[in-house]
């Protein structure tokens, strides 16, 4: 779900088997990514997986860097990683949105090669779109909480500077 001309594009690593079988980006109903959203003030109110399309209405989008599914992103290769990294390198050369968000610090050192990146955002840019590196809102990723993850999330929306 993307757009030319957005505030931010959102990154999730892959998707799981229930966000495959439904179409929706995030859709297991442990992940943290849509109270994140919302907390963050991304969004008015908590959407629904199933309302992703309304990202839009915001400036925002969402996808993945790599497009298979599987039930852990630890079943991915590192080659699958660096493949979709170029893939969506292409992808946000073409639609150039100010932010590209990768949810998941490891999957954007691994895609784009920057083994020492850290949480935030990045010296490394796509054209003019600057990069931010957010924690991972799988409910495995317990050493963030919902609140220190939506405040890494508002860090990000006030940079983009959506009100």
């Amino acid at each position: 779900m993307v757009a030319g001309g957005l505030s931010v594009l959102f990154c999730g690593i892959n998707p799981g088997l229930m966000s495959a079988a439904t179409g929706h980006h995030f859709a297991r109903p442990g992940n943290r990514f849509w109270p994140v959203l919302h907390l963050s003030g991304f969004t008015p109110r908590q959407l629904l997986p199933s309302e992703q399309e309304e990202l839009l209405d915001y400036g925002l989008g969402i996808t993945n860097v790599v497009a298979r599914a599987s039930a852990r992103a630890d079943e991915l290769t590192d080659e699958e990683y660096r493949e979709g990294g170029r893939i969506l390198v292409s992808k946000v050369e073409r639609l150039r949105p100010s932010w590209l968000a990768v949810v998941g610090v490891t999957a954007y050192r691994t895609a784009f090669g920057e083994r020492k990146a850290r949480i935030g955002p990045q010296e490394r840019t796509i054209g003019e779109t600057r990069i931010w590196a957010l924690p991972n809102p799988s409910g495995l990723n317990a050493h963030w909480t919902l609140q220190t993850m939506a405040e890494e999330f508002a860090r990000l929306r006030e940079a983009s500077r959506i009100p």
